[in-house]
């Protein structure tokens, strides 16, 4: 999930959270008698609100048709941007008097989790470039055999790994996440001489 998806959760259940407060505060306030024209003992949908049901108007059909399908179209979207990554397909570099080089970010990542596989303990990895062309940083997803030592794994994304790809990719500074799964170290298939 990145950063502009977290930010729209982030504020749907601002606005979700206010207004079941509201309704929360108007229930509490009406089960205390604050308010004299509606008794608290009396029913909360009422003739004036069922009358428009009752009589069958063809169009509020219709508008409670159209709201629904509304609705299910918001709860796709903001499913489908659950999975959204936000990854960098791209990556435009200084360019010279002579043109602009432009970099495939899946090309680096390929090669950079192709490069954290070459440690006995990795067992698979996977790496995405985030961001912006300006402010670049990696996602590394990787499975580790479970009894390898992390300082292992941290010096093989931290000196060998993670600095290939700034190099390539010509910044000096990209911040780095990594996500470790642990796993059974793989079995070495047994040969008998």
């Amino acid at each position: 999930m990145d950063d502009k998806t977290a930010r729209g959760n982030r504020l749907g259940l601002l606005i979700v959270g206010l207004a079941l407060m509201v309704l929360s505060a108007l229930t509490i306030a009406r089960g205390a008698g604050a308010f004299p024209r509606v008794p608290a003992r009396g029913p909360l949908v009422d003739g004036s609100v069922r009358q428009p049901f009752a009589t069958y108007n063809p169009w509020l059909w219709w508008v409670i048709a159209a709201a629904g399908i509304v609705l299910a179209l918001f709860g796709l979207r903001w499913l489908l941007a659950q999975a959204r990554r936000g990854k960098l397909g791209g990556m435009r570099l200084e360019g010279g008097p002579t043109g602009v080089t432009e970099v495939d970010t899946g090309s680096v990542t390929n090669a950079a989790a192709a490069e954290a596989g070459t440690h006995p303990a990795i067992i698979n990895a996977t790496a995405d470039v985030v961001g912006t062309s300006e402010h670049p940083a990696v996602r590394m997803r990787m499975v580790v055999a479970e009894d390898a030592p992390m300082s292992a794994i941290r010096e093989q994304l931290g000196g060998v790994v993670i600095p290939h790809m700034r190099q390539a990719l010509e910044t000096g500074h990209m911040p780095a996440v990594a996500r470790v799964n642990l796993a059974d170290a793989p079995r070495r298939p047994r040969t008998v001489a």
